[in-house]
């Protein structure tokens, strides 16, 4: 829980809504360090890390080896192109019942869901 107030985190939010990208955290610290020079990269991970815990932003575990994150509230599904290991948001209306389907399938207390595509990306797919 988040419990003080601080520009940094104001900042770090602000700029993980304003991109349409999944950032990582060094992508975001190196943002966040245009505007306050001294932030330590450990102060980045540690607000990322309560941010997430708190429901105010998502991490999203790729399999790349470090996460990503996500402002974007609204359910949607991502895709992670398996070359470049880009993340990107799919346009499509998510599937409302899957998660009452599951809940009654399994009759574990389904609260949510992600979900992750895998595959190759356009601009990938055309380098080749």
């Amino acid at each position: 829980m988040i419990t003080r107030y601080s520009k940094q985190r104001e900042a770090l939010i602000k700029i993980l809504k304003s991109t349409d990208c999944h950032p990582t955290a060094d992508w975001l610290y190196a943002e966040l360090r245009k505007q306050f020079p001294k932030v330590s990269l450990a102060t980045v991970y540690r607000n990322l890390h309560q941010l997430t815990e708190c429901g105010e932003i998502i991490a999203i575990d790729a399999g790349t080896g470090c996460e990503h994150y996500d402002g974007n509230f609204r359910q949607h599904y991502h895709f992670v192109c398996k070359e470049c290991g880009m993340i990107y948001d799919i346009n499509v209306e998510p599937y409302e019942n899957l998660d009452s389907e599951m809940r009654n399938k399994t009759g574990i207390d389904i609260q949510g869901h992600t979900l992750l595509f895998y595959g190759i990306c356009e601009s990938c797919k055309s380098k080749k």
